[in-house]
This record gives structure tokens, C-alpha cells and sequence, in this order.
């Protein structure tokens, strides 16, 4: 009986130990959007103080720059031509072994809750409210465990938090929890709350130096891609201009898909609130035909409006996470719960006079990444180790103390997170994009990142980039022709064929020497 009541004590007090996990992952959100990576745009109290109580990734990256690869990614640690998601319209096999799964055998209870994307019910977690789609910013619809889909009152970022916090309140306070919490914004359209928008409405942002680039001396991928602010962000989708202000003006009358969309988004909006959104969209309509904006000038408010809009969704998130910070204080569950934020992908802000993401550039294939373990991680510690979504899986089951299965091709970071060591054995990051649709057209990719270069292959149209990331880190100059690095790029390629057979990644199929 002394036995038996000895191996209960010791199994009692190694599932005490086990921290608990919360995953909290945005769409869309960059890092500069992000004041703990850059003050000049706003100001992230709550992001901050992950990291600040812990630990920033300089160096953190994507597989693959788009919404449903990057979650398939993080649910199995594998590269997309693994996990069967390489784009957005593919549906993810939920009988997969997933990290829900993997957690719940170690211990855990699971829960994720927010923007799912995958076009399948989830497995593997013990319980799940998910968006339907992308979601709406407003009055969202959400899909139950039992199949049911329900409309949820109030702005995403609330209405989300609160399901979060429900779920917080009502799980099993014996075990140790795994919360995965998937918020929509910031993604396009871009709808803010109420006031947000008036905080940052009229707000006059920095300028990227590349914003009013053109696509002169480059390849096929920037002449082709249809992600350029001025060209192709819709003025009454995107930017919510009342279409009355732009009829009559030809060459900017918007089509009905984009006339549409804005009457879909207003009908959404709360009826107490909509006539002051209506009120500020309509002086963006005003001052385009007061001013007959047109070419750079247009390109100028644009930008200024797309930053305006985006930043104050990203406000959201940050009072959002303020929330779950505040919960866990509140609940004593600080000391013992291991946070992590992060995005799907980066996400352009005006550089090369763009918005979206899906290049292998580093703007869009980067992505933030602060973890929050106390008594683990040293407060303030900042990273510039590479480190890859592939590797989220594996890293969070080697905090809750749970075996990382051979198939995930990602590697454990918690020696990086507790100093045991200063550096991962890998060198190179592998990344292959390949959605080719009318929307952005960003043509299939395949590249290798180093700590200094960088290797694009497009392999549709049979070009190649190489980049000098330490002197040219906006990736402007295309050296692939350069006679002095020459050395460098075969080796790069080299690099390439290995990762591709290393990760067993048969497209395109031949050697690319």
C-alpha cells in the first residue's frame, strides 16, 4: 500500500510539473506591427510584455508565406508536400496525428479555439470552436464541436477572447492545459473596431524607402504579382470607400465583386456604430474626388489608409492578449504556463509598394515569434538563432515533457529557450511556395535561406534570385549573375537539392543544378 500510495505521489507531482501551453497565433500580423520589434508604427503594451518577460525571435520563419499551409504546418510540424496543404484550397486530413493528439496523450487537456482555415473539423482536441473560412470581423459565424455553426455578437477579437476565457474557466483544474487561440485579425479587409479606427484615423505613418518601387530590373515574379497597393488593393473592398464617391470616375469606378464586398462589410457592422464608420470611410471618398487623387499621390493616402486600418485591428490583439495575460495573473497560473505568440506569416507593409505576403523574401517568409516561460526563460532575452514554423510542434511538446515523433521535420527550440544552448545545428531553411492564383499571382517557388544568403528558385518560368541579406537585407539587387558570387550561389543550390531530398520533397522532380 506504501508502494502504491509512493508511485501515486511521484505521478501526481510530475503532472504538477508539467506547465501548461497557450499558443496564440494572428493572421496576417507583421513584425513591425509589433512595437517590441519596431516602435515607429504602434504601440503593443501586452505583445510587449511577452517579451519583454521573455524571450524575441529576430530570425523566426515560414515554410510556406499563407494562411491554411502555415496552421497545417504548426498542427504536425511537417512542411506542406507533407502534411498535403500547400495552398489554401486543399483540405487538411484531420485523421492525421496532429499536436492535439500528441498533448493529449502526454496529459493534456486541449482546446482551440478562433480561425481553423483548414477546411475540415478538427481532431485531436478535447474541445474546439472554430471560424468558418477566414471568419467575419463582425457578428462572426462560428462552428461547434457538434457540427452546429452559430453567429457570435460583437467585434472577432472580443468575441473570441471571450469563448477563450470561457474555455479557461470551465476545463479541468487537475490537469495541465494546452490552449491553442487563433485570432482572424489582422487579416484583409481589415475592419477595425469602432475605436481603434478613431485612434488611428487620419494617422500619418513612416514611409518604406522601396514604396513607390516599380518593377523595373527585375524578374518575372514582380512583373506578374498583382499585390501592389496602388494597383491592386481594392478602394471600396480593402479601403471601405461608400463606391458613390468613385462612379464617376472612370479609372477608378469599382467593378461589382468590389462594390459587394462593401456593402457585405457594412451590413455587418453594429447599426449603432455604422454611421460613424460611414463617416470616416466617407472622408477618404471625399478627399479623392476633392483632391483628384491619381499615380503617386493616390499610392500616398492609400498606403496611409491601408496602415490606418490594419494597425487598428492589430490594436485588437494587443488589448486581446492583455486579457489572457490578465487571466493568468489573476489565476496564479503565471509562473506555471509557457505563452507563445506568433503569426501564420509576415505580411507587407508598403515595401516594395506592396500588402500580402507569400514571397520567399524575408518581409513575408518572416514571422514574429516571443515566448513567455518563467523560471525558463530569462526575462528580456532576445534570439537571432534561425528557427522555422516547422519547429513550433516539436518545441511544444518538449515543454510539456512529451516524446517528438520522428515524421515532424521541425526540431525542438527549448534548448534555445532555456540557454542550454546558443545555437541549433541546422543552417539552412528550407521554403517552397505553391499557390498560383488570380489573386496576388505570386508564381511558384522553391528557396534556401542561409544566415547571409539567400537562393530563390522559380521554377515555372526557370529564374533564379540570389540575395546578399547582410548588405542588401530588402532583398533589392538580384546577384544571381554577380561573377563574384558565383561560388556562393552553387552552393546555395547545392543547399537546395539537399534540403528538397533531406524534407523528401519530390516537386519539380530533376535536378535544379
Amino acid at each position: 500500500m506504501r508502494i502504491l500510495l509512493f508511485f501515486l505521489f511521484c505521478s501526481c507531482t510530475v503532472a504538477a510539473q508539467q506547465p501548461n501551453i497557450i499558443y496564440i497565433m494572428s493572421d496576417d500580423h507583421d513584425n513591425d506591427a509589433i512595437s517590441a520589434y519596431n516602435k515607429q508604427f504602434i504601440q503593443t503594451p501586452n505583445i510587449d510584455r511577452i517579451a519583454n518577460e521573455g524571450m524575441r525571435f529576430n530570425k523566426a520563419f515560414v515554410g510556406n508565406s499563407i494562411c491554411a499551409p502555415a496552421r497545417a504546418t504548426m498542427l504536425t510540424g511537417q512542411h506542406s508536400h507533407k502534411n498535403g496543404v500547400k495552398d489554401n484550397r486543399t483540405r487538411f486530413d484531420s485523421s492525421k496525428t496532429n499536436i492535439g493528439h500528441l498533448l493529449g496523450q502526454a496529459g493534456y487537456q486541449t482546446a482551440l479555439i478562433g480561425k481553423w482555415h483548414l477546411h475540415s473539423y478538427p481532431t485531436g482536441f478535447d474541445y474546439w470552436r472554430v471560424l468558418p473560412g477566414m471568419g467575419q470581423y463582425f457578428d462572426t459565424r462560428m462552428i461547434t464541436m457538434n457540427g452546429d455553426t452559430i453567429t457570435e455578437k460583437g467585434y472577432s477579437a472580443d468575441v473570441l477572447t471571450t469563448d477563450a476565457i470561457s474555455w479557461l474557466n470551465s476545463r479541468d483544474k487537475n490537469k495541465p492545459f494546452a490552449l491553442f487561440f487563433h485570432h482572424k485579425a489582422p487579416h484583409r479587409n481589415f475592419v477595425p473596431a469602432l475605436k481603434y479606427l478613431e485612434q488611428f484615423h487620419g494617422r500619418i505613418f513612416p514611409e518604406p524607402a522601396t514604396l513607390y518601387n516599380d518593377t523595373a530590373g527585375h524578374g518575372s515574379a514582380w512583373r506578374i504579382q498583382t499585390m501592389n497597393i496602388l494597383l491592386d488593393m481594392r478602394l471600396c473592398g480593402d479601403l471601405k470607400i461608400d463606391p458613390k464617391y468613385l462612379s464617376d470616375i472612370p479609372e477608378l469606378k469599382p467593378d461589382a465583386d468590389d462594390i459587394a464586398t462593401y456593402n457585405a462589410i457594412m451590413r455587418r457592422m453594429p447599426a449603432n456604430e455604422r454611421a460613424r464608420f460611414e463617416e470616416i470611410y466617407a472622408e477618404r471618398g471625399q478627399l479623392i474626388r476633392d483632391k483628384k487623387l491619381s499615380g503617386k499621390e493616390l499610392m500616398k493616402y492609400k498606403y496611409h489608409w491601408y496602415m490606418q486600418d490594419y494597425m487598428a485591428c492589430v490594436a485588437s490583439i494587443d488589448e486581446s492578449i492583455g486579457v489572457i495575460l490578465k487571466y493568468l495573473d489573476d489565476n496564479k497560473l503565471t509562473n506555471n504556463t509557457a505563452v507563445i505568440y506568433t503569426s501564420d506569416q509576415g505580411f507587407y507593409l508598403g515595401e516594395n509598394g506592396w500588402f500580402d505576403k507569400r514571397f520567399a523574401y524575408d518581409v513575408s517568409m518572416g514571422t514574429p515569434l516571443l515566448v513567455r516561460w518563467p523560471g525558463k526563460i530569462h526575462r528580456g532575452t532576445v534570439s537571432n538563432v534561425m528557427v522555422q514554423n516547422i519547429d513550433f510542434a516539436p518545441t511544444m511538446l518538449d515543454i510539456a515533457g512529451a516524446k517528438v515523433p520522428d515524421w515532424m521535420q521541425g526540431v525542438s527550440i527549448k534548448p534555445i529557450l532555456t540557454s542550454k544552448r546558443t545555437k541549433l545545428s541546422r543552417k539552412y531553411l528550407y521554403y517552397h511556395y505553391y499557390e498560383f492564383v488570380r489573386d496576388h499571382t505570386v508564381i511558384p517557388h522553391l528557396a534556401v535561406r542561409g544566415e547571409r544568403y539567400k537562393l530563390i528558385f522559380f521554377y515555372t518560368v526557370n529564374e533564379w534570385e540570389f540575395y546578399d541579406l547582410q548588405k542588401d537585407p530588402a532583398e533589392q539587387t538580384n546577384l544571381i549573375k554577380s561573377a563574384a558570387h558565383q561560388k556562393n550561389i552553387q552552393q546555395l543550390k547545392k543547399e537546395l537539392i539537399r534540403l528538397r531530398d533531406q524534407y523528401d520533397d519530390h516537386e519539380p522532380a530533376g535536378e535544379l543544378l
